[in-house]
């Protein structure tokens, strides 16, 4: 009989990717670099979508498989819509994987704030103007801080020009991430599409995401946890992996199965009240498509 480990879900059970083409944003390190590899190891056609791209081709030597890289800077619409309109052929899976964390405050090329211009504005503009294309299924990795403080969407002040809280804009921002998710889906579904959207989170994993934050404490703090605690970020590009390749419903959310969802096998998880609000979805998504200039494309469902 097998044993509960062998049973669990890892990157050895990945489907066959052959002829698949996935794109995936953030791709030069941490669980973006660990998907690619996985996903170019079973067989797809991986874009590296990289704010650097001497930096992508480096990580893109590490792979055993098909890739390609391209400049893709998730803080600058220009670049979004520059990558955007190079992509001429079917796109099987986008993978919505960049992100900055707790950051000092900054300032987008558009004037967004940083962590909510680039966590989820960047993602919005290119999945809207990328989704003609895509055939299968778009996964944007969240966080589980989005439940941190009870977050909610602040509408009146969504880019943080007075009282900028490094953690909290960032929980703001994962909850976006969630939220685009399941008026993504909601659309899809409305236009007759078979494309799916779905979330992911990689629980606490070890990553160079937690060496920027703004506070010195906050880096020291979490690089004691990425020694001690945290899993490596082979096992939290599971939850990513299998949101991508696994038949499961649009909207789903996949993160770990251990305690507090901080590390372990891939399963579908819960998320926060605010992360399943259909209104607050819906103004967040009218909000989105003010700010980005973007829409959601006309006859998408004719393509999915």
């Amino acid at each position: 009989m097998a044993t509960d480990k062998q049973q669990k879900w890892n990157a050895t059970r990945l489907p066959d990717q052959t002829g698949r083409t996935a794109v995936v944003t953030g791709a030069n390190s941490g669980i973006g670099l660990r998907a690619a590899q996985a996903l170019a190891g079973a067989g797809a056609h991986v874009v590296f979508a990289v704010r650097d791209p001497e930096r992508g081709e480096a990580a893109a030597r590490t792979v055993n498989g098909s890739t390609e890289v391209r400049r893709l800077d998730l803080a600058d619409l220009s670049s979004v819509r520059e990558f955007a309109a190079a992509w001429d052929r079917p796109l099987d899976l986008l993978i919505n994987n960049a992100g900055v964390m707790m950051v000092p405050q900054q300032r987008t090329a558009d004037g967004f704030e940083m962590q909510f211009g680039t966590n989820h504005l960047g993602h919005f503009a290119l999945t809207n103007l990328l989704l003609p294309y895509v055939t299968d299924r778009v996964v944007t990795v969240s966080s589980g801080a989005h439940r941190w403080g009870d977050q909610r969407i602040d509408f009146d002040d969504l880019n943080r020009t007075s009282d900028y809280d490094p953690r909290g804009v960032y929980a703001q921002s994962k909850l976006a991430n969630l939220l685009f998710v399941l008026e993504l889906q909601r659309r899809l579904t409305e236009s007759g599409s078979r494309v799916r959207a779905l979330a992911a989170h990689p629980g606490y994993s070890a990553t160079n995401l937690q060496s920027h934050a703004a506070s010195a404490a906050a880096r020291m703090f979490m690089q004691l946890g990425n020694r001690f605690l945290a899993q490596d970020d082979t096992a939290g590009a599971l939850p990513t992996l299998y949101a991508a390749t696994q038949d499961l419903p649009g909207a789903s959310y996949v993160g770990p199965d251990g305690l507090g969802e901080m590390r372990g096998a891939p399963t579908l998880v819960g998320r926060s009240a605010a992360a399943s609000d259909p209104v607050v979805a819906r103004r967040l998504w009218t909000a989105s498509e003010e700010l980005t200039g973007t829409r959601f494309p006309q006859g998408v469902g004719t393509r999915g």
